[in-house]
């Protein structure tokens, strides 16, 4: 086409973008290509999307090419072009939205990562169903990812948690900093009926029991829960690991030998500053032993080790200071800082009755996953962590996710399916076998509210690609919400089956694999959020 208008194809953008406009009435797809390459064509944008919008009336499938503003061209489509989208969902049945922007790409999506001294609190829970999510979408786009749970069982807190089973096994108070809640008492329990005799021990080593004991059976606890959940990891390792096995060590000596680490302060400091970080960070401490970051910066290497392309790192709203840090450390492994990605989620606040909900019967101090599950089940859970953007603060309303009510998000989605599962099985009750998709005649599908689904339906890969490209979930929730409302507005004025001793006939057909196909984006979507799609409701 830019042949013809003596253009080279040269002056092509690498990518033209086509969206569909807010206001239905200026057509069906919109695009700016005129503005972006108008300089270099060397014409007037208005005059060169003009020309466009001559040669494109007369393209196959294109009903009406119309030139907007200054230079913008607004498309629309015949129907039986439109329709082409319904034949593609039809063929590629689950895998319809899938693409290949990340294929061959290696990621380690670290996710959840909670210190096991306790049950998953709500942040780590939003994690849960959003790394899950994540690591769906990334795969969708070809990646090959690994979901790695990282275990933080070297630090001061695992022996805090350690005097805390103590303390409840002999039936004393929780110690100063300790861990409290009924849990504590369940896992002593637990470590005596496997050892009736650790009590008697001398206490360090009755201090090693309760700790390897609890640790593992807390451990344990939190793989049963993030299973029931939903959410399954591909490696668990151990911070304990990368000590004992001289991991730290190897990697000071290292950072030592590239120049990485600077001496002052008798310490060896890692230059954090230089990726932004308010102040640089102790490596050695002045006493010889490897401070915090150390174990991090291990960790790093391990996986540059193990070949990942991108290490992607899910964390507390208290973590920003590791973004700087962890990218500093990957220059002095030399590798490219933007090799590593961190995504900081913000907080999680339970709301019911109006009123916060702060504390949990089992926890005592927070509230966990499980209460959130117990309260509104695993599909709400996850459907609403993944429905808001992780550098937003979200407040769960749990009466509104408990009602089976269109203003509730899961249910309106959810019911969507069923509905098109439904309509399915009353079609077959009917006796009406769809015929092949080559056999229907899509051009019938001319109503407005028809070709407002169908295009909406079309849209699901692009909306999965930029979920992957910004590592934003929540554009997947959002988008089958705009679905079902797409559907529920086509349902309120187009009637499917026939009724009473009306036939069915060829537009019967088409709006069925119409249905069909919207059944099917919205099963995919909800599966790519750990999600369930179900027929009955």
């Amino acid at each position: 086409m830019l042949a013809e208008l003596g253009l080279d194809t040269a002056v092509l953008p690498d990518a033209v973008t086509i969206e569909r406009p807010r206001n239905p009435e200026h057509g069906d797809y919109a695009t700016n290509l005129a503005l972006q390459v108008a300089k270099k064509a060397g014409m007037a944008p208005r005059d060169l999307a003009t020309a466009l919008a001559e040669r494109l009336t007369e393209a196959d499938g294109i009903e009406v090419a119309e030139v907007a503003g200054p230079g913008f061209l607004n498309l629309r489509l015949k129907a039986d072009a439109q329709g082409e989208v319904i034949r593609h969902v039809l063929a590629a049945g689950e895998t319809y939205g899938t693409g290949h922007s990340l294929d061959g790409v290696s990621i380690n999506l670290e996710f959840v990562s909670a210190n096991p001294t306790g049950p998953i609190h709500l942040g780590g829970t939003r994690w849960a169903a959003v790394g899950d999510a994540l690591g769906r979408i990334l795969a969708a786009q070809g990646a090959k990812v690994t979901r790695e749970y990282y275990i933080n069982d070297a630090g001061s807190q695992i022996d805090r948690f350690a005097e805390s089973l103590i303390a409840a096994a002999l039936g004393e108070p929780t110690p100063e900093n300790g861990y409290a809640g009924s849990y504590v008492a369940d896992i002593a329990a637990e470590v005596l009926r496997a050892e009736p005799g650790a009590l008697d021990k001398p206490a360090d080593e009755r201090h090693t029991t309760f700790r390897q004991a609890g640790v593992e059976l807390m451990l344990a606890e939190i793989k049963r829960t993030m299973h029931d959940f939903g959410t399954d990891f591909d490696v668990f390792l151990s911070e304990t690991t990368l000590h004992e096995s001289g991991a730290v060590n190897t990697l000071i000596d290292q950072l030592k030998q590239t120049g990485s680490l600077y001496f002052a302060d008798d310490a060896l400091w890692l230059r954090s500053t230089d990726q932004g970080d308010d102040k640089d960070r102790v490596v050695l401490k002045s006493d010889g032993t490897p401070a915090y970051v150390a174990a991090d910066i291990a960790y790093l290497r391990d996986k540059f080790e193990r070949g990942f392309d991108r290490c992607i790192y899910m964390l507390g709203s208290d973590h920003h200071g590791y973004i700087p840090r962890l990218k500093a450390a990957a220059v002095g492994l030399g590798h490219d800082p933007d090799a590593v990605e961190v995504l900081i989620g913000q907080l999680v606040n339970l709301v019911a009755e109006g009123k916060p909900v702060r504390m949990s019967k089992r926890a005592g101090t927070v509230v966990t996953l499980e209460d959130l599950v117990d309260a509104v089940g695993v599909d709400a859970a996850r459907y609403e962590l993944c429905r808001y953007s992780v550098d937003s603060p979200v407040d769960i309303d749990l009466d509104l996710l408990r009602r089976h009510t269109n203003e509730n998000p899961v249910f309106y989605v959810q019911y969507a399916h069923a509905r098109l599962a439904s309509l399915q099985r009353n079609a077959a009750d009917l006796g009406l076998a769809t015929p092949g998709a080559d056999e229907i005649d899509f051009g019938l599908l001319d109503h407005p509210k028809e070709g407002e689904l169908i295009r909406t339906i079309g849209e699901f890969g692009s909306v999965i690609a930029k979920a992957a490209e910004l590592r934003e979930p929540h554009r997947i929730a959002r988008y089958l919400e705009e679905l079902a409302s797409a559907y529920h507005k086509f349902y309120d004025v187009a009637r499917v089956l026939p009724q009473g001793d009306d036939a069915a006939d060829a537009l019967t057909y088409a709006r069925l694999a119409l249905c069909e196909a919207a059944r099917q984006v919205i099963a995919n979507g909800l599966s790519l959020l750990g999600v369930s799609a179900p027929e009955r409701m």
